[in-house]
C-alpha cells in the first residue's frame, strides 16, 4: 500500500475533515493539526488488501476518500459483507482487541487513508490524551454505524425470506 507525504494543503483538508469529526467545541485547530503528526496518508488502489484474516491489527484507519471493504474468505472466493465509507474507521476491533482478523480489509475502490500505528497510537494516548479519547468515541460511532447498517440489511433479507421475495 503506497504511503503519501502530507503536504500542507493535504494537512488543512485533513483537518477540515477530521473537524466534521470532532466536537470542535472541545478541540481546536492546533490539536487536529497535532493529531496528523502521529499519522500516515495511505492510498491503497482499487482491490489492494488493507489488512488481511489472521493478522493482528497494528494499524488503525480513517476512510478519507474511498471505499473500505469487509470481505470474508468462502472456500472458493471472498464475498463482501460490510462497507466502511468516508469519515469512518477501518481496522479497529483487532487493533483495540489485539485478536487475529477474521475478515479481510480491502480496498472497494481507489482510497484515502489516515493511518495511525500501535507505535504513534501508544505515544499519543501518553502525550495527548484528550487526542486518545476523541479516537476512541470515532471508533464506537463507526461500529455504530457498521452495526447498524448490517442489522438493516439483516432485516431486509429476513423479510425477504420469510415472505418469499415479496
Amino acid at each position: 500500500m503506497e504511503r503519501l507525504p502530507i503536504t500542507t494543503e493535504d494537512r488543512e483538508a485533513l483537518a477540515q475533515f477530521l473537524g466534521r469529526l470532532v466536537d470542535t467545541s472541545i478541540l481546536t485547530r492546533r490539536e487536529i493539526h497535532d493529531f496528523l503528526d502521529y499519522c500516515d496518508l495511505m492510498a491503497p488502489k482499487k482491490g489492494e488488501v488493507i489488512a488481511d484474516i489472521g493478522q493482528v491489527g497494528e494499524s488503525l484507519f480513517f476512510v478519507l476518500e474511498g471505499q473500505g471493504c469487509l470481505m470474508a474468505q468462502l472456500p472458493e472466493s471472498e464475498m463482501e459483507i460490510g462497507k466502511i465509507q468516508p469519515g469512518e474507521m477501518l481496522g479497529e476491533m483487532s487493533f483495540f482487541d489485539r485478536k487475529p482478523r477474521e475478515i479481510r480489509l480491502r480496498a472497494g475502490e481507489d482510497t484515502r487513508l489516515l493511518r495511525i500505528s500501535r507505535r504513534m497510537y501508544d505515544r499519543l494516548r501518553l502525550e495527548r490524551p484528550l487526542l486518545a479519547v476523541l479516537l476512541l468515541e470515532v471508533a464506537i460511532i463507526s461500529l455504530d454505524h457498521l452495526y447498524r447498517r448490517t442489522s438493516s440489511d439483516m432485516a431486509q433479507l429476513n423479510r425477504y425470506i420469510h415472505r418469499t421475495g415479496r
